[in-house]
Order: C-alpha cells, then structure tokens, then sequence
C-alpha cells in the first residue's frame, strides 16, 4: 500500500530549486559497485589505478548517476513516484574520489500537464552533482513524469 503523497507535481512549479542532503563517497562502495557493474582497473583497485588517467581509485560515472538519483529521490520526495522518461546532454566532468562528499542541485525548467495521463505532471529538469570543492562531477537534462494531487495513488 502507497502512502499518502509528500509532495506531489503541483508542488514543482517552474523555477523550483532545491538542493539536496550530502552523500560521503567511500573506496569500499567505490569497489563494490565496480565489481557489480563497471568492472574496469581505475574503479577496481586503488594501487593499479595510479598507474591510469584517474591517477587513482574513482567511481564509475554510472556510480555517480546511481548515488544522485538517490539525492534526487530523497530530495524530490513524492511517495508515488518519479518516473524518467529521457535523460539529454549527461556529462561527468570531474572525477569522483573516495571521501568526496556529493550533493545534488535540481532547478525544474518547465512543467506541463501529461496529455496522455491523466492525474501526472511532466518536468523538465536540470541535475547537477557537486563535490565538496563545488566542481561539477555530473550534470544532465531530464524529463520526468510525477503524480498530481488526486491521482489516486
């Protein structure tokens, strides 16, 4: 059983920003990632990777999209759910490191009613990840689709 919506589309007019709680980046989740989905040298073991462009142990740009979508739920808050519908211009312009601390800032661009559902919303989005330094390690542009108050969820 769902529970009662926190926040639902109308609560994400345009313009909207919101930045969210910090998440500490650990070589051990770096690793266990890496061993599950992207196993390559530079996510795999800290000493080879020295030897690599990274010059040292960095998470997988996936890892990284990972640990934002949970910033970006947690932030979002809308217990019906968040469902993607496209993700436009994804770039990784900084690596992330063990004991990086991420933080997610979301500005909504546009919002628009679904035509063809009833009771959602569409967003359009801007997501960038920061470090604790303020360099960008991902940003992207995304559309998304949220209940509307009364959706019946």
């Amino acid at each position: 059983m769902i529970q009662a919506m926190s926040r639902a589309f109308e609560d994400f007019p345009a313009g909207t920003r919101l930045i969210s709680s910090t998440h500490r980046v650990t070589a051990d989740a770096i690793v266990e990632f890496a061993r599950a989905f992207d196993p390559q040298i530079f996510h795999l073991h800290p000493k080879s990777a020295e030897q690599t462009l990274f010059g040292g142990l960095a998470a997988s740009g996936w890892h990284t999209a990972a640990m934002s979508m949970r910033l970006f739920v947690d932030t979002m808050d809308v217990a019906g759910g968040i469902i993607g519908m496209g993700v436009d211009d994804l770039k990784w312009p900084n690596a992330v490191r063990p004991g990086d601390e991420l933080r997610l800032e979301i500005e909504i661009l546009e919002t628009r009613r679904s035509k063809s559902r009833p009771g959602y919303g569409i967003i359009r989005i801007r997501n960038v990840t920061k470090n604790q330094r303020d360099e960008v390690v991902q940003s992207f542009m995304a559309s998304a689709m949220l209940p509307a108050r009364g959706a019946g969820l």
